[in-house]
């Protein structure tokens, strides 16, 4: 695969940080990827949500992909949100654990004891559910403004019988969402599809970059897991994305494949904690030019606003 000049821009900050690297070898095997989706639906709070979440089941069903969903409980976990998650076990995806309340764990204000009280009311409204694994995505990927709390919530982790759920490839699918919603909202559907080509560019650029900086910290392209949420524009667009990445020689395989890749059991000592776990192992690595937080709509919005979108 030929790195973009973003990409290779990246690469050359992190070798000139001194950080180990290996130029991959044309004998690699192809790229890999999963995607996993963030906070379920709540029909209650969202009037779109039934048929979001089935547009998304249909794409994933459509491409043969298996996916993984972290639900949230105040969305994915009320009455009618709870149906909509168990339909992803139903369908033969695995479910995790996002919290119930959607909290921030680098806030300090919010306590391990706390934060481990939300992770288990959510538990008990998944574990029944057919699919269920005991793996927990940090909402907004954040594991802990401080090296004490950051390591406290791993013993609780492991305490409890839970895997942290990383991922790799992180990106700012929420904003591009909203500008979706609101194009929408506008009467200005005719801007749509330019807008669905940027946002799968915005997706392939952000796999691309997390990848060449994996292989210059870690020496090779671990398999990726890619972040992206329960919203209006994957609803309209993730069968598109994984078209995208198959065309550009990338595998598209299961989380549970991915999350195999030793990568995922590391233990990254980046304070603060969290953000991409191959951002985190940069930081470590001493990589310069890596932007906080790693990924937000503010990066994103110049781009759209130069596309009169």
């Amino acid at each position: 695969m030929r790195l973009p000049f973003f990409a290779l821009t990246a690469l050359a900050l992190v070798l000139a940080a001194g950080a180990p690297a290996r130029v991959a070898r044309a004998a690699e095997p192809a790229p890999a990827i999963a995607f996993t989706f963030d906070d379920g639906l709540d029909p209650a709070a969202e009037p779109a949500a039934a048929r979001w979440n089935a547009e998304i089941l249909a794409a994933l069903s459509r491409s043969g992909v298996k996916a993984m969903l972290f639900p949230a409980g105040r969305t994915g976990g009320t009455p009618g949100g709870l149906a909509l998650t168990r339909a992803w076990g139903d369908s033969g995806h695995a479910i995790g654990n996002h919290t119930y309340s959607h909290r921030n764990l680098g806030s300090a204000r919010m306590t391990v004891d706390e934060f481990g009280a939300d992770v288990m009311r959510a538990d008990s409204l998944f574990r029944v559910l057919p699919g269920f694994t005991p793996m927990l995505r940090f909402p907004y990927l954040k594991e802990g403004e401080s090296a004490e709390k950051r390591d406290a919530f791993r013993a609780w982790m492991r305490a409890h019988g839970y895997r942290p759920a990383p991922v790799s490839v992180d990106a700012s699918d929420w904003w591009y969402s909203t500008r979706w919603r609101e194009l929408e909202r506008a009467g200005r559907a005719a801007d749509l599809p330019r807008l669905r080509e940027a946002y799968v560019a915005h997706l392939w650029d952000r796999a691309c970059y997390y990848d060449s900086l994996a292989r210059a910290v870690l020496g090779r392209s671990p398999r990726h897991v890619l972040l992206l949420h329960t919203n209006a524009i994957n609803a309209a667009c993730v069968g598109d994305v994984i078209a995208h990445f198959r065309a550009h020689g990338w595998n598209v395989i299961a989380p549970a494949e991915a999350f195999a890749d030793p990568l995922y059991a590391s233990e990254p000592a980046a304070v603060p904690a969290g953000e991409s776990i191959v951002w985190s192992h940069a930081r470590v690595a001493g990589a310069k030019g890596l932007r906080y937080p790693a990924e937000d709509g503010e990066y994103e919005a110049p781009r759209l606003a130069r596309l009169g979108l």
